[in-house]
């Protein structure tokens, strides 16, 4: 377990970079990010401790009768079989109790730290950490439409999440960089994620070679002694559901938790089609997928870093699309949150999730309905939390901006509502009087700059200035938006020795393997 008071910097930065690394510190440009969310409100429980001990029970059952198969992984089986699993040709039945004790030994809250030792993030408890959309292989802005995502993409979105306030993550895969070979793109991402920002990052599940390199990497940004004691990356393990476990993806979590970095343990959810279309079946299997995914993260080795994860969409049974912001994936999302607070893991779900094509009124209310719900459940990493079009094939640069835009709101909405003598305003009730206005109150003048959440996207003019600037919706702001910040944009300082590491180490890499699109 990786504890709070761990302090980084002095490791960090005792292996200076002398008068270069210095200078490049003093002179670098600094962009706000606001703190970790740290909820002062209570988390809405939809479930009653009745339906909560059902779901439990059932998963039980599930892991004792039914199984889950852990594909093309021998060394797999044979960990599970030591550990007093039944072990039938692919399919592992774990005895009633066998997964939720080995599950204990995750911690329940750890610290992911950045190469900026304030931006460090507490992952677990009652915080919220905010990262942005993972996976897509298109990218969209009002320029050029729809079209294959690039690397020039991919590092323009870097910038933009270090940029962005409200953002505590640089996040994985923000989108498929798919004019890099397969096999080498990883190494690209990675390299972006370290020098473009100095927020924390995700690292490589695409192959289990691909997570060594990850820990490689930044072993040369942090130090190897820092990262075999400290927790630098999270990363995504999908299962696929229902009930499989396949060698790629426990490849990497393998190499992961071996090394004490954090794995998100996550079931890909489409109700109907991976899951029962019921709430209750859909949690049940949740359970049990997300309980065999830490179990063998532990085995792996005891105390390293899990997220319990669900990513959960319906599915619209006249197209087969999958539906997002609906009241089903809200009440999944939920009570998947009651179940990991129970299991004492940190839980990862929500996000910017919509179906539409644009950033238009449906990609609004389905992400507001997402978010927000994410928020009520007790969310402690979301992903996709900005960014996200088109049931997630699209990374749009326009949603990323409105929607990191909007996170502050769930900021705002996190800390409560105050009741100090400040807030409770006696003073100002007593100056203005009947038939007055606070405008010019003393309390409003002390008050007004931080009294009220201010979007830095949308429109609050008259309509004749509205209308004199050119009509403009909410793309067209936000699309102004994204190029004023890119053109602003500015990279963070690093010891000039530790980056030509690092693109030495890329550049030895790729030169050590033929390129692969498959």
């Amino acid at each position: 377990m990786t504890d709070a008071s761990t302090a980084p910097a002095r490791g960090r930065r005792g292996r200076g970079g002398g008068g270069a690394a210095r200078r490049a510190e003093r002179t670098a440009v600094s962009f706000e990010t606001a703190p970790v969310i740290e909820r002062n409100i209570p988390n809405l429980e939809m479930l009653s401790d009745e339906a909560l001990e059902i779901i439990e029970r059932n998963a039980e059952i599930v892991l004792e009768e039914t199984g889950v198969a852990f594909v093309d992984n021998p060394d797999a089986l044979d960990r599970w079989r030591a550990a007093g699993a039944i072990v039938e040709g692919e399919r592992v039945r774990l005895p009633k109790g066998l997964a939720r004790k080995l599950c204990s030994t995750a911690p329940r809250t750890f610290v992911q730290h950045a190469r900026n030792p304030e931006k460090s993030v507490t992952i677990g408890g009652d915080n919220l950490v905010l990262a942005p959309v993972y996976g897509p292989p298109f990218v969209r802005d009002a320029q050029g439409g729809r079209r294959y995502a690039t690397l020039d993409d991919f590092q323009k979105f870097v910038k933009l999440a270090y940029m962005s306030k409200w953002l505590h993550h640089s996040g994985g895969t923000v989108c498929e960089p798919t004019d890099v070979p397969v096999n080498k793109r990883h190494l690209d991402m990675l390299l972006a994620h370290m020098t473009l920002s100095d927020k924390p990052f995700m690292g490589s599940v695409t192959e289990p070679s691909r997570a060594q390199d990850s820990i490689e990497m930044c072993e040369i940004l942090f130090g190897a002694d820092f990262v075999r004691d400290n927790t630098v990356m999270t990363s995504l393990i999908n299962i696929n559901s229902p009930l499989t476990f396949d060698q790629t993806m426990m490849g990497a979590l393998e190499v992961y938790a071996a090394h004490n970095q954090a794995s998100i343990i996550s079931p890909f959810i489409v109700g109907g089609a991976m899951a029962p279309v019921s709430v209750m079946g859909t949690l049940t299997q949740v359970l049990a997928e997300v309980m065999a995914g830490v179990a063998y993260s532990q085995l792996i080795r005891p105390g390293s870093p899990a997220i319990f994860g669900t990513f959960v969409t319906s599915i619209d049974m006249n197209s087969g699309a999958p539906t997002f912001g609906t009241p089903e994936a809200a009440q999944i999302t939920n009570g998947a949150g009651q179940l990991a607070r129970r299991m004492g893991l940190p839980y990862r779900s929500a996000g910017s999730f919509c179906g539409s094509k644009l950033p238009d009124a449906q990609a609004a209310y389905e992400t507001a309905n997402s978010l927000n719900m994410g928020l009520l459940s007790g969310v402690n990493f979301m992903l996709h939390s900005c960014g996200w079009l088109e049931g997630g094939l699209v990374a749009d640069f326009e949603k990323f901006v409105l929607d990191a835009d909007q996170l502050g709101t769930l900021h705002h909405m996190a800390r409560g509502v105050e009741i100090d003598e400040n807030a409770q305003a006696m003073d100002a009730i007593r100056e203005v009087g009947p038939g007055g206005h606070y405008l010019g109150c003393a309390h409003t003048q002390a008050n007004f700059k931080t009294a009220f959440w201010r979007s830095e996207v949308f429109d609050y003019k008259p309509f004749e200035t509205w209308e004199e600037e050119g009509a403009r919706d909410s793309q067209t702001l936000a699309s102004a938006r994204v190029s004023k910040l890119l053109d602003s944009y500015q990279a963070p300082a690093l010891d000039p020795e530790i980056k030509a590491k690092l693109e030495a180490y890329v550049a030895d890499k790729k030169a050590s393997m033929p390129d692969s699109f498959m």
